[in-house]
């Protein structure tokens, strides 16, 4: 069992890493993400785990400089793959089913959700977001776990991140509650963690 001394300066540390991580992510050229951003959906594209995807496929809708997953949503959709967003409900992320070019609607934090009256759904394959990883497959988020708490939830789901190669970490500091990633994409490589 960790300390509370030990679990405050943990959070500091990440806190500090989370703040130097999305400063950098911001920095980086737009043209730049752009250009990447094609380059991540082609690499995850041709992962063998959407050659059958069996259930639905989360993403999320990009905020800031977060690599951009629409590509890779509208793809799988003219695939027949049935996608969802995440949504924070009561301080608890739920899933909606989701269409290309359906309406969004403000959801909090500034994020963009499906629309409410949008039926809920369990993912089987998540792709989040994240603001620094490393080769583990760990991530920094934003700092409210719901990500990690979601997976734990769910249960045997395949979980990708998707990011930068520049947002790339020597190590993550990792707490029990935090979930490894089983796959992430840059615009250079696919990295398999799990």
């Amino acid at each position: 069992m960790m300390d509370v001394s030990a679990s405050d300066d943990l959070a500091r540390r990440k806190a500090a890493l989370r703040e130097a991580a999305l400063a950098h992510r911001d920095a980086l050229e737009i043209d730049d993400r752009l250009i990447w951003d094609e380059a991540i959906a082609g690499r995850v594209l041709a992962l063998p785990v959407f050659d059958d995807a069996q259930g639905s496929v989360s993403a999320y809708w990009p905020m800031r400089s977060e690599a951009d997953p629409r590509p890779i949503l509208e793809a799988l959709h003219e695939r027949g793959v049935r996608l969802c967003l995440p949504a924070i409900i009561d301080k608890r992320m739920l899933f909606r089913r989701w269409a290309p070019y359906e309406p969004i609607v403000p959801g909090g934090f500034g994020t963009l959700v499906p629309d409410p009256a949008q039926p809920q759904v369990a993912p089987a394959i998540l792709i989040v977001p994240l603001a620094a990883f490393d080769r583990r497959g760990y991530r920094i988020g934003y700092g409210k776990g719901h990500f990690d708490a979601k997976l734990t939830e769910l249960g045997p789901v395949i979980s990708m991140g998707i990011a930068y190669a520049a947002q790339e970490i020597a190590a993550v500091p990792d707490e029990p509650h935090d979930r490894r990633l089983d796959w992430i994409v840059t615009e250079r490589e696919i990295i398999r963690c799990g």
